[in-house]
Parts: structure tokens; sequence; C-alpha cells
């Protein structure tokens, strides 16, 4: 397919994209008083509920026209299942998830199937998420299938176009997932998640599960890709170091709830919550003889099965006070853009800035943000 081939194909999206960015300030996805309570049943004959998981509870946030959103937190404290619960992967056990104003979190399974559409995702292993008996070929034709979209012949030439899109060949499109590398399977699976021309798409741990250079890679494709097409992320991460890099807003998650979300400069620079500043305390400066100030946490999470009264991280604050341990805080507004779930935010510490390290040493994880920094503009 040529060049000109190509950019008439995408003549309808060009208009799309027109019309997202004219109208960037209204939120493609509107999320509000998300909550899922997984049920724990006891018993082999009778079985009975004894008590339930709170993954997600009462989680709200925005996501605009070409926006990338980042979902953080320490694993198991329900990012994934909230990233589900908006494609409807599983079902929600209360709240609403507007997407372009229309709430799908109880769509009839109909109009949901068609609403997929425009809601898709990445996952976390690419190996796992790919059918091995099928072709990548196949993979990729089988979503335009799903929905009805083109003819055999179209499909044939939207797969190539794709493979061209996401760095691979069209002769990929004859090999089966085992023969291509991690990275290559990722390209894969974003290159299906493209197929059916999305508007937002939920990169479930993404890169996670590459090696730093190929993280740098699959990160610049993803921006190229937002660029190109005015797609929205919601970006599902532990990694803080890729999040800086790729987020346009962050959203911080502990034990099921947002405690902070802000846009990325004023939540680096100016982190209001204590499990934010513990979290960015864990990220060094990559030049040689600096080091932040590490905050260490006390203890473990608390079960989602039975967390704490209060606040859920007054067990693990070295800020709780009395208030903390009664009262539970809900978000509100600290800045512009800036909100946090913190009785005393205005009153806390700010955390100590990078200061000399002893000795000028770097540490592991030093080492491997420069590695990144350094391949991400070899990528560039």
């Amino acid at each position: 397919m040529s060049d000109d081939d190509v950019s008439a194909s995408d003549n309808g999206d060009d208009t799309r994209n027109d019309l997202r960015n004219d109208t960037r300030d209204t939120p493609l996805l509107s999320v509000r008083g998300l909550v899922k309570h997984f049920p724990v049943k006891r018993g082999v004959v009778i079985s009975r509920v004894a008590g339930q998981v709170r993954a997600v509870d009462d989680v709200s946030f925005d996501i605009a026209r070409g926006e990338t959103l980042a979902l953080v937190g320490e694993s198991g404290c329900g990012k994934s299942t909230t990233g589900r619960l908006i494609l409807r992967l599983i079902a929600p056990t209360a709240g609403a998830v507007r997407f372009k104003g229309q709430d799908i979190a109880h769509l009839p399974d109909e109009p949901m199937r068609a609403m997929r559409r425009h809601l898709q995702i990445i996952f976390q292993d690419p190996y796992a998420s790919l059918n091995p008996r099928m072709t990548v070929g196949d993979i990729l034709a089988e979503p335009m299938a799903v929905h009805g979209l083109g003819s055999e012949a179209e499909r044939a030439d939207r797969v190539r176009e794709l493979l061209a899109v996401v760095g691979l060949l069209p002769e990929h499109a004859r090999r089966y997932p085992h023969q291509f590398s991690g990275g290559q399977r990722q390209r894969v699976g974003i290159a299906r998640a493209l197929t059916v021309r999305p508007e937002l798409i939920v990169c479930d741990e993404a890169v996670s599960a590459l090696d730093v250079s190929i993280q740098a890679q699959v990160v610049n494709l993803l921006q190229d890709l937002q660029k190109r097409f005015g797609l929205s992320y919601l970006f599902i991460a532990h990694d803080l170091a890729v999040v800086k890099h790729i987020a346009d807003r962050v959203a911080v998650m502990y034990l099921g709830k947002l405690v902070e979300i802000a846009d990325k400069a004023g939540l680096y620079a100016r982190p209001l919550h204590p499990y934010t500043q513990a979290l960015l305390s864990a990220i060094p400066r990559p030049q040689p003889g600096l080091q932040r100030q590490r905050i260490l946490l006390p203890g473990d999470v608390p079960s989602a099965m039975n967390p704490p009264e209060g606040c859920r991280f007054h067990t693990r604050c070295a800020h709780a006070q009395d208030r903390c341990r009664r009262e539970e805080p809900a978000l509100r507004d600290a800045a512009p853009g800036h909100s946090v779930a913190c009785h005393f935010f205005e009153t806390l510490p700010r955390p100590e800035e990078a200061v000399a390290a002893p000795g000028g040493g770097q540490s592991r994880f030093a080492l491997r943000l420069a590695a990144y920094e350094a391949a991400r503009g070899r990528g560039a």
C-alpha cells in the first residue's frame, strides 16, 4: 500500500482528530464513584459470602481527548482492576463510566459490543495475550472481522499498514507469536489495539515486562501514535521514571482509592500526599553523586478485605493524627488541577531536595534510569 493510499484511508481519522483537537477540554472519559467489591465465599456444599475485597472504592477522574493519564501505585492497589472496569471486562459494583457522555457501566451487551471498538487495551504480558495458534495477520484481522469492518482484501491491507506503523515488516504477518521477541510481541499487541481505530487505549503495565532499551522504544512509539491518531491513554504503571516521560497527568492510588491527582509537573515538583512523597523519594537522580532522602514506609499494605478505618494510609503514615484514624479524607483541591486526599497536607513538611551522596555512588535504579534516558534519546 502506498503512502497516498494510507493517507486516503485515514481521511476519516483526520476529520475525527480535528474534532478531538477542537474539543480537547471536554472529557472523553469521565469516571465517577467507581466501585468494585469482590465477594469472598466460603463453604463447599453451602456457599456463603464471608466478606468483600474492596478492590476499587469510590474512584473518580476524567481523561481529555488526546491526553495521557497515568495511574500509579503499589501492586495490588487496584490499578488494573480500574482499567478493566472502564472497559467493562469486569462489571462494576457501583459508579458511572461515561464515554463521550454515554454511561457504559450498565450498557446492555449489544450496544456495549459496538462501543468496544472505541475502547481498547494493551496487556502487560504480550505473549499471554496473543493466541499462539493464530498468525499475527489473523490476530490483527480478527477485531476487524468481529466489528464487520472492510472486506477481506481491505483487512489484509490494513494489517500490512499497521505492521508498518508499529515498526514491523509485512512478512511478519505470516509468523506466530512465539517467533517474536518480547518487544516485537508488544508491538503486535499495540497494532491489535489500533486495528479498529479506537479513541481510548488502556495501557495496562504495557512496558513493565520489557528491557529498559525496549521500554524506551515502545514509549516513543506510543507517543508517536498518540500524535498521529489523536489517541487518549490510561497508562497504568508502577515505574515512575517511565510515567514522567509519557504522562500529562498522574493519579496516585492506594488500597483502592485515589490519594492524589495532578498534572505531571506539579506532582513531581511538589507532591502533597505522604504516600506520593514516599513513592517519588524512591527515584534517585540520574546524575552521579546525587540522591534524595529516601522515605521508608513501615509495615505492609493492609488487606483490601479489611481496610483501616479513617484514612487508609494512616497505619503507615509518619504524620498520622487521631483525626486520620477516625475520619476518611475526601479528595479536595489543593491548587488548580491538583487534588489530594489528606487532612493535613497544608502543614506537612516538604520532602528534602536531592543532596550529594557519600562517595558519589549510584544505585542500580539510578543506573537503570540513566540507561532508560540514554536509550530513549537514541530512539527519538
